[in-house]
């Protein structure tokens, strides 16, 4: 659909006729996208992502508005106090901003495609997003949280790490399969629910709802640390098959004629 096309169309239809026709566009989730991202954020970006395709907004626009209740949480989390109302407020921009971050890919979809420029504001801005969050935690644990070692410290640190090489890693996988797409063979594998569940730990929606601990430090540094752990686990062992699928994605590829 062209950008022409795409704006008489929109003219036509109803609100819900967008989102009726962006319901039906959408991409196959990950064989193992936890809950949160698939049934709460996607259902709630598509919902923006018709009102910003309906108000003329481009995918970058949407992109610019997710940095900006990502950012504004992320600054109150490093500079705030910690307490109730401070973990809810930045758990809602931290939620609000994820939202926004699915919506701008569906208003592409909505344009007629996306562009390199705009898949690459989206991933500049995630990379900032996830490794800024957890330097954060470190800013507000070292200056209010009640620690009785400074080893705790490390739990962001390490938390920082992680996030940034999971993310990474994930990139970096699709772009080797787009590379090599004549060599990889399509997944036919279906997501199942237990699946779905094993990721939740590692569902970024799981820890921006962490965050209405902050009223309650001790506990926050608790589930936090899990969080940390559980990602942690789950990166080691995702590592090992993504390399795995890229040694034989590369025997695929020398393989053929």
């Amino acid at each position: 659909m062209t950008s022409t096309s795409a704006q008489a169309l929109r003219s036509t239809e109803t609100y819900f006729d967008t989102v009726r026709r962006l319901a039906s566009a959408q991409k196959t989730a990950a064989r193992g996208a936890p809950p949160y991202s698939v049934y709460v954020n996607r259902r709630v970006g598509r919902y923006l992502a018709a009102s910003a395709y309906r108000l003329g907004l481009t995918p970058n626009n949407v992109t610019a508005i997710s940095a900006g209740f990502t950012f504004c949480a992320i600054g109150l989390l490093a500079i705030a106090e910690p307490s109730w109302w401070l973990g809810i407020v930045v758990w809602l921009l931290l939620a609000t901003g994820y939202a926004f971050d699915s919506a701008d890919g569906q208003v592409a979809r909505l344009r007629g495609g996306g562009s390199p420029s705009g898949e690459w504001l989206d991933h500049v801005v995630d990379s900032i997003k996830i490794s800024t969050l957890h330097l954060a935690v470190l800013i507000t644990m070292f200056t209010h949280f009640p620690l009785t070692s400074s080893a705790w410290l490390l739990v962001p640190v390490g938390f920082t790490a992680v996030a940034a090489v999971s993310f990474f890693a994930m990139i970096l996988n699709d772009l080797l399969k787009a590379k090599h797409a004549d060599a990889a063979p399509l997944s036919t594998a279906p997501r199942t629910v237990f699946r779905s569940l094993l990721g939740v730990p590692t569902d970024y929606g799981v820890l921006c709802l962490a965050f209405v601990l902050l009223g309650a430090p001790l506990a926050f540094l608790g589930l936090y640390t899990l969080l940390f752990i559980a990602n942690t686990a789950y990166l080691a062992l995702a590592l090992g098959k993504w390399f795995r699928d890229m040694t034989a994605l590369g025997r695929v590829g020398v393989a053929r004629p």
